[in-house]
């Protein structure tokens, strides 16, 4: 049994603080009803890799502070801009129940905070515990500005699982040695795809595989016999990532902030965007002992991908084992290959609502509208027939429903609720695609996409399925797919195209998962329902953001119901304006 110990820091400041905000004040949080927090946008220099690069942080933290609360908590969060970039703050997973005007994505729900303004997020958690995620949405400056949510059970309730002894947020990211944002800049520019990063961390540290960052390494410190709860969350731009513990098991109990029934497993895979809470049990024999865990990425593309790990110290007591001069390799964790679709797919099958009296899964049975959507990428013409470095000097671009998304230059949100979208948006989005093909087979010749704001309008309280297809146009690879405002339920995936007269009749209508991010399977498909009963601009879209870059995504505008507490609430006084 491989072990080792090695003198590493074990973390950032900002690690010791989430844990002592589990640990400390949770007699505080089972009293206080609204919280309270500020959020300062500043530039930071951080060395990572030999290199230091000036990146934007929130209170100086990277990752950024944790946003803690119980079920049923209102809070309010101040975002002060201090840097020269516009800035939004996503609530991922949050439900935002009437109040979309704090969901955060630029151009969708708000105008983005300049320079020196600030606005506050106001929001109530209603129906959610478990762990989500906050980040930057506009651009890639998620990159760096991104945290963790916890949200504890509701005062004298517990856990429908073994108490932990303690809990510990791992937040996987991405480090670039440059700034993120000409990275995608230049992408846009050329119309080729991005340079990719050039390490994975683990709480903001690289590990020690890669240069110089033996001393940047997450140490987590165990007690032998003791349940740890692990709060996983990917906030990585751009990759899926297998995670896992050298000689440990995990049992995974929640994803997206969603209880689940229980399953043991040797590897998580997580989509960025996705959450999940596990239980790890350390061994009663470990006395003094490290192991390692390790996380690498899921990758289908054809893109270039980065295939390295970043590792981190599971460290049992006060060992004082010397790490072996070679060989380091053989005590990394084993995980998938990076191109292991039948593991992420069988993985995504055991997750289970729990679906018992107190946690129900509320699976929309019937359904008033279905949407059959293809998602992947295509082309576009090179501008100014300038030559471009994309499929046959084209640009890179992405649809859903051969609809490459466009911003536009302000927020969806108001333009609706003012009843000034003529200019702004269309509601033309089509359910299905207008032009079918074999989705997953031989690709069409004519790989362009078409360029449009269009939204879908759903009536208040619609029960909805979505069927999101993936295609081979460029290359079958995964689409984790977000959904704003909503959770939904995951009631059946398969490979090939979908087949409306043969699939319906396996779904799962008993106990799915319930999720605010899907995965798209690689040449596949993912089917899934919601009640269309928070009445809004939702955003969908790709959560790798170079899909969302180039255009896959799209809005869903929420009636209004016929009863007060069913309607969208006017703006507050301090929205951001364009």
């Amino acid at each position: 049994m491989a072990s080792f110990h090695l003198p590493l820091r074990s973390s950032m400041a900002a690690l010791p603080v989430v844990l002592c905000v589990l640990s400390c004040f949770l007699p505080e949080l089972a009293f206080a009803k609204t919280r309270h927090y500020t959020f300062n946008i500043r530039y930071q220099n951080v060395t990572r890799l030999c290199h230091t690069v000036k990146v934007l942080t929130v209170n100086r933290r990277l990752p950024g502070p944790p946003l803690v609360a119980r079920e049923g908590d209102r809070v309010l969060i101040k975002v002060i801009n201090h840097v020269a970039e516009n800035v939004t703050i996503h609530w991922h997973g949050v439900r935002q129940l009437r109040t979309g005007w704090a969901d955060g994505p630029a151009y969708v729900t708000q105008c983005p905070i300049q320079t020196g303004q600030a606005y506050t997020y106001n929001f109530t958690l209603k129906g959610q515990r478990g762990t989500l995620l906050w980040h930057a949405h506009i651009s890639w400056l998620r990159a760096t500005i991104h945290g963790p949510i916890i949200i504890l059970p509701r005062r004298n309730e517990s856990y429908p699982f073994e108490k932990p002894h303690r809990e510990a947020p791992i937040v996987f990211g991405e480090w670039f040695n440059v700034d993120p944002e000409s990275v995608i800049q230049q992408a846009l520019q050329t119309g080729g795809g991005p340079n990719v990063s050039d390490a994975y961390t683990i709480n903001g540290l690289p590990g020690l595989l890669y240069n110089c960052s033996s001393n940047d390494t997450f140490k987590l410190k165990v007690k032998p016999g003791k349940t740890y709860l692990l709060r996983l969350i990917n906030a990585a731009l751009n990759d899926e990532l297998f995670f896992s513990i050298a000689n440990h098991s995990l049992t995974v109990v929640d994803a997206d902030a969603s209880y689940v029934k229980p399953f043991q497993t040797d590897v998580v895979l997580l989509s960025p965007g996705q959450t999940s809470n596990v239980l790890l049990k350390t061994n009663p024999n470990f006395t003094n002992a490290t192991f390692f865990m390790a996380a690498r990425p899921y990758a289908t593309g054809q893109g270039t991908f980065d295939n390295s790990t970043t590792v981190g110290i599971l460290h049992y007591g006060h060992s004082s084992i010397p790490i072996p001069a070679t060989g380091i390799a053989s005590l990394i964790p084993k995980l998938p290959a990076i191109n292991d679709t039948n593991f992420v797919f069988n993985f995504s099958r055991k997750l289970r609502s729990l679906a018992n009296a107190k946690f129900p899964a509320k699976v929309p049975q019937t359904v008033d509208r279905k949407f059959f959507l293809t998602v992947g990428l295509g082309t576009a013409p090179c501008p100014n027939n300038a030559t471009c470095q994309g499929p046959n000097g084209t640009k890179f671009a992405a649809s859903i429903n051969n609809v490459s998304f466009a911003l536009p230059s302000t927020a969806l949100l108001q333009a609706y609720f003012s009843r000034r979208a003529n200019g702004v948006y269309r509601t033309d989005l089509p359910a299905r695609p207008i032009f079918p093909f074999n989705y997953t087979g031989t690709p069409p010749n004519n790989t362009f996409v078409s360029n449009s704001t269009s939204l879908v309008v759903l009536p208040f309280n619609a029960s909805v399925e979505v069927v999101l297809q993936g295609t081979s146009i460029l290359g079958a690879e995964s689409h984790p797919l977000h959904l704003h405002g909503f959770n939904f339920y995951i009631v059946g995936e398969g490979f090939g195209n979908f087949d409306p007269n043969k699939d319906p009749a396996n779904f799962n209508l008993v106990d799915p998962v319930e999720r605010n991010t899907a995965g798209v399977p690689t040449g596949g498909w993912v089917a899934f329902r919601f009640f269309a009963d928070n009445p809004g601009v939702w955003f969908m879209h790709c959560h790798l953001d170079v899909h969302t870059s180039w255009g896959l995504r799209m809005a869903w505008i929420v009636l209004d119901g016929p009863k007060p507490n069913q309607k969208l609430p006017p703006p507050p006084a301090d929205l951001p304006k364009c």
